[in-house]
């Protein structure tokens, strides 16, 4: 069985972040990584692999020379191979066009599952992984919080706010898995020196059949008209607690901003 995990690069969330000047994500603004919540996504195929036989686990990601990051921390933590789609024409793809490209990808890797994280944590729509299987016809099991594969399908549990559902699909299936799948493992030192090794390929647009014409920022359905940076933080307000002035005025803070 394949197991193919779609990973994305995306800037440190701990680093300055903000906008280019035609409004897409600065990504020279900081350091990027792999996305901490496509880890687990790693992690669950790694799972699936530890527990079956013959299960191959690749890591594909979408994005520029950089993201290369994303697939060495992925073969780091186990994946055995990795597909970098790269190429310039892509540079500010919408969710659409992302999704197209993916699904392209996902068509000439030629997987028995998908594996995704629940959303990425630059753009954070989560809408990727369903247009992913609505483009291939497969079915799309999203949000597990937990993950089995047996018997040629794929089965997650769902947790709601009222409820735990339990979603199966007949394989081959794309899956989103959310933090609560499992923690993510840290690279070895084996893993680490091992993954110099794994192999990873690269594919352009002319690979899976795409005109460059109909992906990039020009292309999108969607794009950000508009930035505004945030605001800077303002100091705090420290009232000494003086003959219990300072339970009074935290009275009359909690009272003024309708907190009580």
């Amino acid at each position: 069985m394949k197991i193919l995990v779609l990973v994305k690069y995306v800037p440190d969330a701990t680093g300055e972040r903000g906008f280019a000047a035609d409004h897409t994500v600065d990504r020279e603004a900081s350091d990027g990584l792999l996305s901490e919540l496509d880890e687990y996504a790693v992690e669950q195929a790694l799972r699936v692999a530890e527990e079956g036989d013959a299960v191959e686990v690749v890591v594909l990601t979408l994005g520029p020379d950089d993201a290369a990051t994303a697939i060495k921390r992925a073969l780091q933590m186990g994946a055995s191979a990795g597909i970098h789609v790269l190429d310039d024409a892509v540079a500010g793809s919408d969710a659409l066009s992302t999704s197209a490209i993916l699904a392209a990808a996902v068509r000439k890797a030629e997987p028995d599952l998908v594996l995704c994280g629940m959303a990425s944590t630059d753009g954070a729509m989560g809408v990727v992984p369903v247009m992913v299987a609505e483009h291939l016809g497969w079915p799309a099991a999203t949000l597990g919080a937990s993950l089995e594969v047996a018997d040629g399908a794929v089965t997650v549990r769902r947790d709601t706010d009222t409820a735990s559902l339990t979603v199966t699909a007949t394989m081959p299936a794309v899956v989103s898995v959310t933090d609560q799948s499992g923690e993510a493992r840290y690279p070895s030192m084996k893993g680490i020196l091992a993954a110099k090794k794994k192999p990873v390929q690269t594919w352009g647009m002319s690979d899976l059949g795409i005109d460059p014409g109909s992906v990039g920022l020009d292309a999108a359905w969607s794009k950000v008209d508009q930035t505004t940076p945030r605001p800077p933080k303002e100091a705090g307000q420290i009232v000494p607690d003086d003959d219990g002035a300072g339970s009074a005025a935290l009275v009359e803070f909690l009272a003024t901003g309708k907190f009580i």
